[in-house]
């Protein structure tokens, strides 16, 4: 029980880092070339995925402890949630600004999605092939 809450932590610790690099890889860009548009597409990516990371640690945490045997079933149910969560905050973003800003949202929002899916899936890949 230990190693999976020392791996439940290094996991949100690791997407933290990634979460926090990403954005100010945004503030960086956004000073060198003035572009304000990309400040809320990266505010909301960085607080998507830190609410999303956070949640999955602590829920992995609970279901590897308790039922590692639903570990499989787990890793596919989050997997198309958080897909449906990212689809519904972009509607909401289509919703709430307009139209125009969609392009820029998208690609800052799909850039932390898929950073932090590449890691999630190496982490996770990793950890079931040591056991």
């Amino acid at each position: 029980m230990n190693d999976i809450t020392k791996q439940s932590r290094a996991y949100m610790r690791q997407q933290l880092q990634i979460i926090v690099a990403l954005y100010l890889a945004g503030l960086i860009v956004r000073a060198v070339w003035q572009n304000e548009d990309i400040f809320v597409p990266s505010a909301v990516g960085a607080l998507f995925m830190l609410v999303i990371s956070q949640v999955y640690g602590r829920l992995w945490r609970r279901i590897a402890t308790n039922s590692p045997d639903q570990l499989t079933t787990f890793y596919s149910a989050t997997s198309g949630f958080r897909m449906l969560l990212a689809l519904a905050t972009m509607g909401i973003y289509y919703l709430v600004p307009g139209r125009g800003e969609m392009l820029v949202f998208v690609v800052v929002f799909m850039i932390f999605y898929m950073v932090c899916l590449a890691h999630h899936t190496i982490f996770f890949s990793r950890l079931t092939n040591r056991s």
